[in-house]
């Protein structure tokens, strides 16, 4: 970097957090403070956002993204100032470290852009933890999720990865102890959804219909079982996600990717979160490869990916 001069001693930190799959989403109705509460299993998986953070003296905070990211980008509108998650994070860390600097973050995207993955929050949580390091702040992951709690319910789960129970608005996380691999594959869409917009549309399809939803207060169990014993079969009866109605609603086309997955052999599929990433269980990273490759075939963009996988990482550490 051009500002990096003289008796400066820049340095870079490269983390890389995964993407996730809500495995099961239940939503509660629209709180009077505008939340929902909800009660969900996240699923870390193989598709992994990177974060190149380097030291700088001109003491702002600047964002880029790679030319290594593997999304087409054409189009998408990643805003690069204070509204970007990754700079919120970083703008977080300099507020409570005493050896902040100013800082450059270099953004590789992988996880679908608004595609209901948890890709701005991974960015969130690896800008994190690169800061962290950066600046020797010395804080612990619970700390380190304590300020991740503060930018949006996915961060900490991007921190933690593996499996979770999400509670309250999801930022209420209890580790799932769950070792067995299941195999996915995500088709992504080249356009997004606004999260916002689709728990509004939730609730208006629900208030069309006059039925009272309760407050969700546990996930079902089986799906924890499921999970655990890397019961594909089980897994796929008790896939559920509230917002996928409401995403159908928005983007009728998803309704077509499901069927086309199930007929293209993926034992169940589902939309992720809120969508339009759906996801696809197969048997085995064997059925999980022929299945992406069966949908490449019909023009979808397809990746076979597994879970569960850890959260943020340091991969590299590197004095310039």
């Amino acid at each position: 970097m051009n500002a990096v001069r003289g008796r400066f001693a820049a340095r870079t930190v490269r983390v890389k957090a995964p993407g996730k799959v809500n495995v099961s989403l239940d939503v509660g109705p629209l709180r009077p403070d505008g939340y929902h509460s909800v009660a969900s299993v996240y699923l870390a998986v193989s598709l992994y956002e990177e974060v190149a953070a380097t030291s700088t003296d001109t003491g702002e905070i600047t964002v880029s993204i790679s030319g290594a990211s593997t999304l087409d980008l054409d189009g998408v509108d990643i805003p690069l100032d204070h509204r970007n998650l990754a700079y919120k994070a970083a703008a977080i860390m300099a507020d409570v470290s005493e050896h902040s600097t100013g800082v450059h973050l270099e953004i590789t995207k992988r996880v679908p852009v608004a595609g209901g993955m948890g890709g701005g929050s991974a960015d969130a949580a690896a800008t994190l933890l690169a800061c962290d390091a950066l600046w020797n702040s010395g804080l612990s992951r619970d700390e380190l999720a304590h300020l991740a709690a503060e930018l949006g319910a996915d961060v900490p789960f991007a921190l933690l990865g593996g499996t979770a129970v999400g509670l309250g608005v999801g930022d209420d996380l209890s580790p799932a102890l769950v070792k067995a691999q299941t195999d996915w594959v995500l088709v992504t869409a080249d356009f997004g959804l606004s999260t916002p917009e689709v728990f509004r549309t939730l609730d208006r399809l629900r208030d069309a219909e006059g039925v009272a939803v309760d407050e969700p207060d546990a996930v079902d169990p089986g799906v924890i079982t499921a999970l655990r014993t890397g019961d594909a079969d089980a897994l796929s009866r008790v896939l559920v996600n509230d917002l996928q109605r409401a995403s159908i609603e928005l983007a009728p086309g998803l309704r077509e990717t499901l069927g086309r997955g199930e007929a293209c052999g993926a034992i169940a599929g589902i939309v992720s979160g809120s969508g339009p990433t759906v996801a696809f269980l197969a048997h085995s990273p064997a059925a999980a490869a022929g299945l992406a490759e069966e949908l490449r075939h019909h023009s979808f963009d397809a990746l076979a990916v597994h879970g569960p996988v850890h959260g943020a990482r340091i991969i590299s550490d590197t004095l310039l």
